[in-house]
């Protein structure tokens, strides 16, 4: 599975996700794997995903498109995106769609955190939006980087990016399927 967090603090947002790949029992780390990073850019967004590994890959190819328009602006600007998306997802990208008896939406099948100049925010399965005031965490070692984060994250000696890496540092170290070395980036904050 995975690792991912994105934190905002002290005018900063950041995100950060572990290099781990895992087929069942088998793992795929870092050492063996060259395109292990799980972030994508997209302008000065960056998104990560939590389920297959050919979701990331899928993002880089969909959204590096000319012809695509992308916002994460705010959260209705993410949702409407994602929206569009979908319809990819299903259309190009062959996206198994089948949905349980149970739910209300058609599921995109996986979970995503972004993080950009505007904050932080969160997409789920089934293209829910939710803007982040502090930190979030999906994932195998969501509890794990969640725990972590909520005792680190007053610490004024840790900034935004420091707190997203021990985050999923902390899950690697306890989850079996969250996997060092830890990527990530982070970008200003503008005042809206």
């Amino acid at each position: 599975m995975t690792t991912i967090v994105v934190v905002k603090k002290n005018g900063y947002a950041a995100i950060a996700a572990d290099t781990l790949t895992k087929w069942g029992s088998g793992k795929e780390s870092a050492a063996y794997v060259a395109n292990n990073d799980k972030i994508v850019q997209v302008g000065t967004t960056f998104l990560a995903a939590s389920g297959s590994a050919t979701f990331k890959i899928i993002m880089r190819d969909h959204f590096a498109r000319p012809r695509v328009a992308a916002r994460f602006d705010d959260p209705m600007a993410i949702f409407r995106t994602w929206q569009r998306f979908h319809v990819a997802l299903k259309r190009e990208y062959f996206l198994n769609a089948t949905t349980d008896k149970d739910d209300s939406l058609e599921s995109s099948r996986f979970d995503v955190l972004i993080a950009n100049a505007r904050g932080i925010f969160g997409i789920g399965a089934q293209r829910s939006v939710q803007e982040y005031s502090k930190f979030y965490a999906i994932g195998s070692g969501t509890d794990l980087a969640l725990g972590a984060l909520y005792a680190v994250y007053g610490n004024p000696g840790y900034d935004a990016l420091s707190c997203a890496r021990l985050a999923v540092e902390a899950a690697a170290e306890f989850d079996d399927a969250t996997g060092l070395p830890v990527m990530a980036h982070k970008v200003k904050l503008v005042r809206t």
